[in-house]
């Protein structure tokens, strides 16, 4: 079936304005826009030609820096099968997943998973075996097997592991991500200190816990004169961003989709997501954070999918595992916070869900080309549902009455799309 949407919105790519043009859709690939589809559809007779509504938007699809996939094929949580449909159904084209996995993905045969085209799977090799900072992982290996860059777990390695990371970095040019984070200075706490933790009777996290190692690594970034490719993963306090703002040369730094959306005064105490890593802020520090990301100074927002299964998702919060799963809702959700909320543009929003990520994984950005399949079409006043996908069982919001939905994307067959009911369809030029 081919279709030729009208008059919708159009984010070709990055420094690209937004226009209105005609769009050329032959099974899951854009054949053609602009005059040139218009074109195409007056010779093909077999073309349907759609009406779009007026708030309709065709835009090139997310990428997610990190994530977790602990089983890639028996997992109880997540399979590598269940990930590719929740990543199709929300429009995220990539995703680069950490080396965390019940068998920690520190030797080259353990990065050899694959998405069906047109998704894309990355790997960020692991830094250390086990992730324990003992000892190196085989680094040229794993990066001649495909691996994106290095990583360690969520907290900052040994200094004296992290001093040789360095050396050796400078000699593989790989990036390296590091979590800004030092266990044993959160004091047991899983809500930032404030009056929210106060309030509820919950054990806080002193934002010492993130800035104390932030300073150590913007110290040796200061001293190998950034010779090395640094990422700092899921900053999350107004603090760190202080010190991240008076670094000469900061490195490229992500933050959670989480954190931007809610903070730990507003959260029902009933609601999802009170148990994440890093943990959830205040007013403050999420005001901070979208500006920080709106600004440049933070550059990707990352889903950092974490699911859970539903025996562990029963255990006691100060129990269970943190953080929070499900890429559907995080589209629509940061639609409504910050370009309805905020004001901000479309193209700061791909800004931050695609193009940044690209680059913070040194990849290309996205953009529409003609025959590609890496497009989604969005709805942002659609009533939102959720498709078929995750397998976790913390995946928040599942209660809210959210709006923004993705229609259609080159990732999923067109049997799952879901056009909008409300447009004028007909079936000649």
């Amino acid at each position: 079936m081919k279709f030729l949407l009208r008059d919708l919105q159009f984010l070709e790519g990055p420094n690209q304005p937004l226009r209105r043009t005609s769009v050329l859709l032959a099974g899951q690939q854009l054949l053609a826009f602009d005059q040139q589809a218009e074109q195409l559809a007056a010779l093909d007779a077999e073309v349907v030609v759609l009406q779009a509504q007026s708030q309709w938007l065709i835009a090139p699809v997310l990428v997610d820096p990190h994530s977790i996939l602990e089983d890639p094929e028996l997992g109880p949580a997540e399979t590598l099968k269940s990930l590719g449909i929740e990543c199709a159904a929300a429009g995220y084209g990539s995703v680069a997943l950490l080396p965390q996995a019940r068998c920690w993905r520190d030797q080259p045969e353990q990065l050899q998973l694959q998405w069906p085209q047109p998704l894309q799977l990355h790997c960020w090799g692991a830094l250390s075996l086990a992730g324990d900072g003992k000892a190196f992982a085989p680094h040229r290996e794993l990066l001649q097997a495909g691996a994106i860059g290095l990583a360690e777990s969520e907290s900052i390695p040994p200094m004296p592991l992290l001093e040789r990371a360095v050396v050796l970095g400078e000699v593989l040019e790989a990036p390296l991500l590091l979590a800004p984070r030092d266990q044993a200075l959160t004091q047991g706490g899983f809500v930032r200190d404030g009056v929210a933790a106060l309030r509820l009777g919950w054990p806080g996290d002193p934002p010492a816990s993130e800035t104390l190692p932030l300073a150590i690594l913007l110290a040796l970034i200061a001293a190998t004169g950034s010779a090395l490719p640094f990422r700092l993963m899921n900053l999350s306090t107004a603090a760190a961003l202080d010190q991240l703002q008076n670094c000469q040369q900061p490195p490229q730094a992500s933050v959670s989709w989480w954190h931007l959306l809610t903070h730990n005064a507003e959260l029902n105490p009933q609601a999802e997501g009170w148990r994440v890593q890093p943990s959830l802020g205040g007013e403050l520090d999420r005001c901070r954070l979208r500006q920080a990301l709106r600004s440049g100074l933070l550059q990707a927002v990352a889903v950092h999918h974490c699911p859970l299964d539903l025996e562990e998702q029963l255990l006691p919060l100060d129990q269970r595992r943190p953080g929070v799963a499900g890429y559907q809702a995080v589209l629509p959700s940061l639609w409504h916070a910050l370009v309805e909320g905020d004001g901000w543009s479309a193209a700061e929003l791909w800004q931050a869900l695609s193009w940044g990520p690209a680059s913070f994984l040194g990849v290309r950005p996205e953009s529409l080309v003609p025959g590609s399949s890496r497009w989604l079409l969005f709805d942002p006043q659609h009533p939102f549902s959720y498709q078929a996908g995750s397998l976790a069982a913390n995946r928040p919001l599942r209660q809210e009455q959210l709006k923004g939905q993705v229609l259609a994307t080159g990732l999923q067959a067109p049997q799952a799309w879901r056009w909008d009911q409300g447009a004028k369809v007909s079936q000649t030029c």
